[in-house]
């Protein structure tokens, strides 16, 4: 066997050895890795102060900081509101 031979079989030798350690299979998804994923993709349920707040927003043509704002403050006082008469049937 002559020299250049020799090197071309241990070079073949050597990718067939080294090729199934490069070959490594991810690790399959678990049922809580896939729920976690679609709660994160799933919107959330708005409430209808929320909806009538955002309504308000719009027609008054809030944007920004501004909308934010009064949204926040809308929702607030819109359950503040809802919780009083609760609290007066006691």
């Amino acid at each position: 066997m002559t020299l250049t031979s020799r090197l071309a079989a241990v070079a073949l030798a050597s990718l067939l050895a080294s090729g199934t350690a490069f070959a490594q299979a991810t690790a399959p998804a678990t049922k809580t890795d896939t729920a976690v994923t679609a709660d994160k993709k799933a919107p959330k349920e708005r409430s209808a102060e929320s909806l009538e707040c955002s309504k308000q927003a719009d027609a008054k043509g809030l944007k920004g900081k501004e909308r934010k704002k009064f949204r926040r403050e809308c929702i607030k006082e819109a359950k503040a509101g809802t919780a009083a008469p609760a609290a007066e049937k006691k």
